[in-house]
């Protein structure tokens, strides 16, 4: 193996569910570059979610891929993190506390409810929102560290949000 396909290998053993373009600047590498070394390692799974090209070791199912995919995205993280301690919640809930508009909690919950990692429940008229499967999820967020172009990226979706839901 190659020193760059082996440094490739070991970052994405460390970061399962890193996007291609994170790993290209978390390496410092031409896309041109990692694409090549990617098709030639056996030993790490490719799969699209969101938009993104995502990249994991051996040993992950797709439920966790899914997963991992989504945990990668700060807002994501936030609202597992919070059905994590309150076990279930309304989505107003969830979007008052995390600071957010209620339309972009939707569109992170789309993503999080078809990849199984979050329930949206009607009770009554009212829609809770709970984990499916918390022990599991618990384990995957130790796994994921955003970087900070991650932050940035989510931080400047919460501020635009901010602004156009006015006063």
């Amino acid at each position: 193996m190659t020193r760059t396909r082996a440094r490739i290998d070991r970052y994405i053993e460390a970061n399962p569910g890193v996007h291609f373009r994170e790993l290209t600047r978390a390496l410092d590498l031409a896309t041109g570059q990692v694409q090549y070394h990617l098709k030639r390692l056996d030993s790490v799974t490719e799969q699209r979610c969101n938009g993104r090209t995502h990249y994991y070791p051996a040993g992950y199912g797709p439920w966790e891929r899914r997963a991992l995919a989504y945990l990668r995205r700060e807002t994501a993280r936030d609202v597992v993190v919070h059905l994590l301690a309150a076990e279930t919640a309304s989505p107003a809930a969830v979007a008052d506390e995390l600071g957010i508009a209620r339309s972009t909690l939707e569109h992170h919950l789309d993503g999080l409810v078809a990849a199984g990692v979050v329930a949206k429940r009607r009770d009554g008229n009212r829609v809770r929102l709970s984990l499916r499967r918390p022990a599991a999820t618990a384990a995957l967020l130790r796994t994921v560290e955003p970087s900070l172009p991650e932050r940035l990226t989510d931080r400047f979706e919460r501020l635009l949000d901010h602004f156009l839901e006015g006063p």
